[in-house]
């Protein structure tokens, strides 16, 4: 399956709405599983709607339907005002069987409703496509996901759509750290023109700067235990960019690999005291090649003076492939004698005091620098927040230890 345009009208079975950019899946080609992290009303349940009737549109199709209940799958999923019976004109609509528990398109295709109640209903059937909502609201979100994909074996490319406002359990964080996991993320503002007047504006009086409007409005993961960074504190940091800065620097964490974890690419600035986080460029599953390069790039665009990058997981040869990169610009060599959150440290205290702004939205590294600290880590490893901290302590280096006194 193609990838499939975004921000346009689509002649969706004859649907009469337009998406948003993060309601469709697009970006890597070979993904397996698209999860759409969002805040309440941001549009979670259209993107599911939009996706299984797009598909529904080839002949004999067959399709999983999940929810944390089979009242949640036919009110919600099938019957909601943004629903599957609900974006189709009428003439394209599917019926619903609710005897057989499925919903039957005129050209034979069939949606099967299951409950993540009963993990073990999903042995036996099998699907092309499969949509599961609301993914950290099941009691046993593991187990029903390995019984669904192991009936997604039909056709060529059987694929999963996870639709769900998250929550800090490890199965989610488990989940995003597969191969083949592609993610998209939306607050609530991403569709605020389709949700009731003041109804955004109100829960932004009440919830402004919790961590309860990250995680309900921002749709971002949120670290409690232990978390050195906090929701408040990353929503307060959220500014403009300054007419000039006095430096710029691009800071890279390198992957261990090639296709594993992802290198770590953040630019930040430096004015009067404060740093400015001016994009995150990460990026996953490339090759030292292909990251050195993105670095390069990157540096050029921004017009960086320097590049800090981490050399634990390479020494010299870092260096050496940022030069293959095309890396023109000065590059400092830094190494880790202390853990990431030991390092993180002295940053997050610039958060608190209002010296580090965010010029721009930065969702998945904003997660990341919440997870650091936590019970587990996030259970992934921390690329972005790493590079943020490296750039960071790079432009606003703690105060160094004075002279100390040792009682005899």
């Amino acid at each position: 399956m193609s990838n499939l345009d975004a921000g346009r009208l689509h002649d969706l079975t004859g649907s009469r709405f337009s998406l948003h950019d993060h309601q469709a899946p697009v970006g890597t080609p070979d993904w397996r599983t698209w999860v759409l992290l969002g805040g309440r009303g941001a549009g979670k349940t259209f993107a599911g709607a939009w996706w299984i009737n797009h598909l529904a549109d080839v002949k004999d199709r067959r399709f999983a339907l999940v929810g944390p209940t089979l009242h949640d799958v036919r009110e919600v999923m099938v019957e909601g005002p943004s629903g599957l019976k609900a974006l189709p004109e009428q003439s394209k609509r599917p019926r619903w069987e609710a005897g057989r528990r499925r919903l039957v398109w005129s050209n034979g295709s069939v949606a099967h409703a299951f409950s993540a109640e009963d993990p073990d209903s999903l042995r036996g059937p099998q699907f092309h496509q499969a949509w599961a909502d609301e993914f950290c609201a099941w009691r046993r979100p593991e187990a029903v996901l390995s019984n669904l994909r192991l009936g997604l074996r039909l056709g060529d490319d059987p694929r999963l759509m996870v639709t769900t406002t998250p929550r800090p359990i490890p199965a989610l964080r488990r989940l995003l750290a597969e191969a083949g996991v592609v993610t998209d993320r939306a607050g609530t503002q991403a569709n605020a023109r389709h949700l009731s007047p003041g109804f955004l504006a109100h829960l932004r009086t009440l919830y402004a700067g919790t961590r309860l409007e990250a995680q309900e409005l921002e749709g971002l993961v949120v670290e409690a235990e232990g978390a050195l960074f906090r929701a408040e504190d990353l929503a307060r940091a959220r500014g403009n960019r300054p007419a000039t800065l006095e430096r710029i620097v691009v800071a890279v964490d390198p992957p261990a690999s090639a296709g594993g974890d992802a290198c770590g690419i953040v630019i930040v600035g430096r004015r009067d005291g404060r740093a400015y986080v001016l994009a995150d460029r990460s990026k996953g599953g490339e090759s030292p090649q292909g990251w050195a390069t993105i670095v390069a790039q990157t540096a050029r665009e921004f017009g960086a003076q320097e590049i800090v990058a981490e050399k634990n997981q390479g020494g010299e040869m870092v260096r050496t492939v940022l030069a293959h990169g095309g890396c023109e610009t000065a590059i400092k060599l830094v190494h880790a004698s202390r853990g990431k959150a030991a390092r993180a440290e002295p940053v997050a205290a610039l958060y608190e005091q209002g010296r580090v702004v965010h010029c721009g939205a930065f969702p998945a590294l904003e997660e990341e620098l919440m997870a650091l600290g936590s019970a587990d880590g996030g259970g992934r490893s921390p690329d972005r927040a790493d590079a943020l901290v490296w750039a960071v302590t790079r432009l606003l280096p703690p105060p160094k230890a004075g002279p100390r006194i040792r009682m005899l």
